[in-house]
C-alpha cells in the first residue's frame, strides 16, 4: 500500500509546493507516496465558504468550526488506510522529533490538520483524538509551513526515497547525537584545511574522530540531547 499524507487546509494551493521538487517530488512522481491536499472551505454550507467564527467567551481573531473540521475529517479517514493517525498541527503540541518521524514514516501514512486563525475548536480536538503536533517554540501564520516540514522529514524515511539510504543512519538524532561536521575540497581553502584525520585513511580513526565531534557538538549546542544521551550510555 502507497504511503498517502492528506492534508486538510483552506489553500490546497500550497501543496505540493515544495514537496514536488528534489527527493520528495521525485519519490511524488514516481508513486513511491501519495499527496491530497483537501480543501476545508469545500465543507462549508454557507455561499461565502465560511470556516470560522468569533470565540465564545470574546477575544480576537477568529476559530475554525467544529462541524467544519469534522466533515473534513470524516472525508479524509474515509479513504484512508485503517490505522492512519491525525495530526493537528498547533505551537501547543508535542515537538516533532525524529523518532515520532520514524514511526510515522513506518505506517500507512498520516492526515494532516493545517490550523488558520486563532486555532481549531477544542471539541473536535477532543472527539477525534487529534495528535497535537508542534514545530517548535515559535509561531507560523498557520500550519501548511509545517505540515510541508512534517511530510518531508516523513517521505524522505521511506522506502527507495532516498538514494544513499546508508546515510540516513549517521544523520543528527538518529544515534542520539547532532552530526559531525562535514568536510570537501579544496583540502586548503582561505587559509582553513581540513582536519588531518580525514585525510589519514585509517578509517577506524575517523569513525572515532567523527563520534568526538558529535558528541562535543551536541554537549555544546543542545544539553538536552546530551544529557538524554548520556543516560543511556
Amino acid at each position: 500500500m502507497t504511503w498517502t499524507a492528506s492534508v486538510l487546509t483552506i489553500f490546497p494551493s500550497m501543496f505540493p509546493g515544495p514537496l514536488g521538487t528534489s527527493l520528495a517530488g521525485r519519490a511524488l512522481e514516481s508513486g513511491l507516496w501519495r499527496l491530497d491536499a483537501i480543501d476545508i472551505r469545500s465543507f462549508a454550507t454557507d455561499r461565502h465558504h465560511t470556516v470560522d467564527d468569533q470565540p465564545f467567551g470574546g477575544g480576537a481573531g477568529m476559530v475554525m468550526r467544529p462541524d467544519i473540521i469534522d466533515a473534513g475529517l470524516t472525508a479524509a479517514l474515509k479513504d484512508a488506510a485503517p490505522g492512519t493517525p491525525a495530526v493537528y498541527l498547533t505551537p501547543r503540541g508535542r515537538v516533532l522529533d525524529q523518532a515520532r518521524v520514524r514511526q510515522l514514516a513506518a505506517g500507512p501514512g498520516v492526515i494532516v490538520l493545517c490550523g488558520r486563525f486563532e486555532g481549531v475548536d477544542q471539541r473536535v480536538i477532543e472527539a477525534r483524538g487529534l495528535e497535537e503536533v508542534s514545530l517548535g517554540d515559535f509561531v507560523l501564520s498557520g500550519g501548511e509551513p509545517a505540515a510541508i516540514a512534517l511530510l518531508d522529514a516523513c517521505v524522505r524515511l521511506l522506502p527507495g526515497v532516498m538514494g544513499a539510504e546508508e546515510s540516513l543512519a549517521e544523520e543528527s538524532f538518529e544515534s542520539g547525537l547532532l552530526e559531525y561536521p562535514h568536510y570537501t575540497r579544496p583540502q586548503s581553502w582561505c587559509g582553513r584545511a581540513v582536519p588531518e584525520i580525514l585525510v589519514s585513511g585509517h578509517h577506524a580513526n575517523i569513525a572515532a574522530w567523527r563520534r568526538a565531534e558529535a558528541e562535543r557538538i551536541t554537549r555544546e549546542r543542545r544539553p538536552d540531547l546530551w544529557a538524554r544521551y548520556a543516560k543511556s550510555h
